[in-house]
């Protein structure tokens, strides 16, 4: 690689003023890439080797390009003010969530992508990984073993985009190193484009549930809402909310008074999203900050059918604990999946297909006790590089049917990373609005449910596996499970199931 060229990726964990460590393209390439994506990436490479004397922002698709600076940098008078509305009051009446239609909007935005539109999702799969595995570990720390934990990377990494989108400078510099992106003083042509980022993200959304096309019968869901609750009064500028549509193609601005009666107000929240959506989330919103004038909450609902497995009959035992069990629903599916038991960290790892590019990671512990252990020592920045060692095996696999709820509030994250102010009273959102904004509680709350494919022939009666004898994999006591893409090697659930009948 050409001197200068190298790609500098911040790790959440560092500090963003400081130094940040320099990784080589090998290092760098997400594993279980599709063919398509690695030869993009290989392409990139290769041209930012050969361009000894034209500098490229090693994240140039992610950038302003030379023509949008210039528009930019316009002098302010030649720029109209942003158009600004007041949101309604929550009362208002508002249409439920079509999930169909959503699932169907994310399939047409994936239809006929150019390949420049699948390497920027591969670069920000990379970040949005980084980010993730940092952030469960922070919320991981701050929830007991015996309670479960579910994280969307994607949602997380969009929510802190969304928040740079909406951000003028010192806190955008700021948001834009903690996102992964080092601006280098560069000038404008440095600083990250973040409708080019929302637009990756919903690439990665769609790449996820396109299988089949828009029309077919679905396997997977996924849905994304955000809702804006501001102060009466308060006016939003609409180029910043229209800006949100390709995370969340349903954005909800409401207003509503949330100063005089607190617990009134989480309340009014909560009733209107559950309204709205129809999702039973875990943890609802509790404890609004009466100083709050904008509270920015992003609401995600997976569902996935699995193919090949069958619900049984009754209930069985899933051991929350050595002297603890709880009765739950389990799924059987009998087949050839991807296996490895790594018996040097005492844990083994099952890969089951939920459609053609998309996959669910099961990893259990050899001893249950030490699911903590085996968390710290998958969940991190190699995670997909030893994802490799599996090898496909004839297996019967049990594992309980779930409902995971999960909610936290961003800004609990952000204290704990020891960057408590950079959503506080002195951040500077003066995109997202001209008033002098105090961000209250930015939750991200997630509803994921596995199920078996009912339109699916019974386990049972499928063809048995050949060849070597068929293992028994039996999931009834903790374990940690994560979602991955695999075009654009971007992980979209990491979550830790104690108890599949608690919410995390």
């Amino acid at each position: 690689m050409a001197r200068g060229h190298s790609i500098i990726l911040f790790h959440p964990s560092q500090n963003i003023s400081g130094s940040a460590e320099v990784s080589t393209p090998s290092e760098m390439a997400p594993a279980g890439l599709s063919l398509g994506a690695s030869v993009l990436c290989l392409l990139a490479w290769a041209h930012l080797a050969t361009a000894d004397r034209v500098y490229i922002h090693p994240f140039h698709l992610l950038v302003y390009s030379k023509s949008s600076c210039d528009q930019l940098e316009k002098p302010r008078a030649e720029s109209p003010p942003d158009p600004t509305f007041t949101p309604v009051p929550i009362q208002a009446k508002s249409s439920t969530v079509d999930e169909q239609a959503l699932r169907e909007q994310l399939v047409r935005a994936t239809q006929q992508l150019e390949a420049e539109e699948r390497l920027r999702a591969v670069k920000v799969g990379v970040l949005l990984n980084f980010m993730g595995f940092h952030m469960y570990k922070m919320l991981s720390e701050t929830r007991s073993a015996a309670s479960g934990a579910v994280l969307s990377p994607v949602a997380l990494f969009g929510t802190l985009t969304s928040f740079y989108l909406g951000a003028l400078d010192p806190t955008a510099s700021r948001l834009q190193a903690f996102l992964g992106v080092p601006g280098e003083d560069r000038g404008c042509t440095s600083r990250l484009d973040g409708h080019k980022v929302l637009s990756a993200l919903q690439t990665i959304q769609g790449l996820l549930v396109a299988q089949g096309g828009a029309g077919s019968r679905a396997r997977l869901l996924l849905s994304t809402v955000v809702g804006l609750f501001t102060a009466p009064g308060l006016r939003l500028k609409q180029p910043f909310v229209q800006g949100l549509s390709s995370i969340s193609p349903v954005t909800l601005s409401r207003s509503l008074d949330l100063s005089t009666d607190p617990d009134l107000a989480a309340e009014k929240i909560n009733r209107f999203m559950q309204a709205v959506t129809g999702w039973e989330m875990g943890r609802p919103l509790t404890g609004v900050n009466p100083d709050s004038t904008l509270l920015f909450n992003t609401y995600v609902h997976f569902q996935g059918k699995m193919k090949g497995f069958s619900l049984l009959p009754g209930l069985q035992e899933f051991w929350v604990d050595n002297t603890t069990s709880v009765s739950v629903p389990m799924l059987l599916g009998i087949g050839t999946f991807h296996y490895w038991s790594d018996t040097q960290n005492n844990l083994s790892v099952t890969r089951v297909p939920l459609s053609a590019n998309a996959c669910l990671l099961l990893i259990q512990p050899h001893r249950p006790p030490n699911l903590r252990q085996v968390e710290a020592l998958t969940f991190q920045h190699n995670f997909l590089t030893r994802m490799k060692n599996l090898s496909p095996r004839a297996i019967r696999l049990t594992m309980p049917q779930l409902t995971l709820k999960g909610s936290y509030d961003l800004q609990d994250l952000l204290a704990q990373t020891k960057l408590p102010a950079l959503l506080g009273a002195e951040a500077n959102l003066g995109k997202i609005s001209d008033a002098n904004l105090r961000v209250g509680k930015v939750l991200n709350s997630v509803l994921f449910e596995l199920k078996a494919d009912e339109g699916e022939q019974p386990t049972e009666s499928a063809p048995q596996p050949a060849g070597p004898e068929v293992l028994e994999v039996t999931l009834n006591s903790p374990f940690l499970l994560a979602v991955l893409e695999r075009d654009s090697a971007a992980l979209h659930f990491l979550g830790r199931v104690s108890n599949p009948l608690s919410a995390a």
